[in-house]
């Protein structure tokens, strides 16, 4: 103990300097080592190494986010994602693309959702529904529901069946901007109609026309057309015709 006391002791009497920043330096030494870093040569391997290795690790992100959608759209049953569905469907550029959106219902037959899912699927078209069955927070079965439509053998089961190219959205606010009460209807959306609902709001762009009836895809086009809209399904009538 008495070690101890004399160790604290002689502790409180030495006196700690304080520490002490180093002086700047000069304006030429400071010049002198900014013109130094100016004058280093970069190695332009090693550069374009790092450019090398920065592209392969933004490929292989882009991969693994592909496959991990995969997997996703696999364990709800869909073959292909949202986004591989909407490929030919709504395509970038300035042109203004008319995109058949064909308003249904989860109550309407499951043959005549695969029927219209077929005929979607060759004229470019998107199926919107207004809800999920059982409410928006059960998902399995709606995604029970998409399978039963988009799968191309009903006979199939599981993920590995093949599945329709098209998209099934389900968007309430379309309902509401066109006015849709009954199904199923057909409008020509200008623009994108698979962007999520939440994202968009009331002046988003809508059809100029809504045409209702159980009707053959290519029936409610032509309708659409003689209500003043042939420039709008020109193009989905087009894609019918050649298959």
């Amino acid at each position: 103990m008495e070690r101890v006391k004399r160790a604290a002791g002689k502790a409180k009497a030495t006196r700690v300097p304080s520490p002490v920043l180093p002086a700047m330096p000069d304006t030429a030494t400071q010049r002198r080592a900014f013109e130094g870093l100016r004058r280093r040569k970069t190695d332009s391997a090693m550069s374009a190494r790092a450019e090398k290795d920065v592209t392969a690790a933004r490929e292989a992100l882009a991969a693994e986010r592909e496959a991990a959608s995969r997997r996703v759209a696999q364990a709800l049953g869909l073959e292909q994602p949202e986004a591989a569905a909407l490929a030919g469907v709504v395509s970038a550029g300035a042109e203004t693309r008319w995109v058949p959106v064909l308003f249904v219902s989860s109550a309407m037959p499951v043959a005549t959702l695969r029927t219209y899912a077929g005929q979607l699927e060759r004229a470019g078209g998107v199926m919107a529904f207004r809800g999920m069955p059982g409410g928006m927070r059960q998902v399995a079965p709606m995604a029970k529901l998409s399978a039963a439509i988009l799968r191309i053998d009903p006979g199939c089961d599981g993920p590995a069946c093949a599945m329709r190219d098209v998209q099934l959205i389900v968007d309430p606010l379309v309902f509401r901007q066109h006015g849709v009460t009954r199904v199923p209807a057909l409008a020509m959306v200008p623009g994108d109609p698979t962007q999520p609902y939440c994202e968009r709001d009331e002046t988003a762009p809508r059809a100029r026309h809504l045409v209702f009836g159980d009707a053959a895809l290519t029936g409610l086009l032509e309708e659409y057309g003689r209500l003043g809209g042939g420039e709008e399904v020109r193009d989905a009538l087009a894609r019918l015709a050649r298959r």
